[in-house]
């Protein structure tokens, strides 16, 4: 009987320490990361992707050692023009609901950037969150994809 109460002892010492090693998920998942390809010489290309957010946060800074400066924008029109700012408090994620940073609205810009952003090259971005741990995520550079052309016809008369 002490062999199998020593036995019981030890897997009762075990089961927790195991639980404890198995990697916890993040608290943001980041999905569909990609950046622009930007022309040569090109001074700031941009960054997309998708975060879910495990719990209520937000989104406070981008870094990169591919670029002079990363930062959190948005870009909107206005009268025709497209302005293009900084976002100082980030973007919100609220717990559960997926957000995507994306061309024509927020975004991550990348600034004075110190490698070709060509197709098949990789940006590697820290994302800092208000509360979250920070996740590294590396980008592909990829040519943007064209807009649908709607209410365009193909048809020759």
């Amino acid at each position: 009987m002490k062999p199998f109460l020593a036995a019981l002892a030890v897997a009762a010492f075990a089961i927790p320490s195991l639980a404890a090693a198995a990697p916890k998920p993040p608290a943001i998942q980041v999905a569909d990361a990609w950046c622009r390809a930007a022309p040569r010489g090109a001074l700031a290309g941009g960054c997309y992707l998708t975060l879910t957010a495990g719990a209520d946060d937000r989104l406070v800074a981008v870094e990169t050692a591919a670029a002079a400066r990363a930062e959190v924008h948005t870009m909107s029109m206005d009268g025709g023009v497209m302005r293009m700012r900084k976002l100082a408090d980030g973007v919100a994620l609220p717990a559960g609901k997926p957000v995507a940073l994306k061309p024509g609205a927020e975004h991550l810009m990348l600034i004075g950037p110190k490698i070709a952003l060509t197709p098949g090259a990789k940006v590697a971005l820290t994302l800092r969150f208000k509360s979250a741990a920070p996740v590294t995520v590396t980008a592909p550079v990829k040519t943007a994809p064209m807009p649908a052309m709607t209410g365009m016809s193909m048809e020759h008369h």
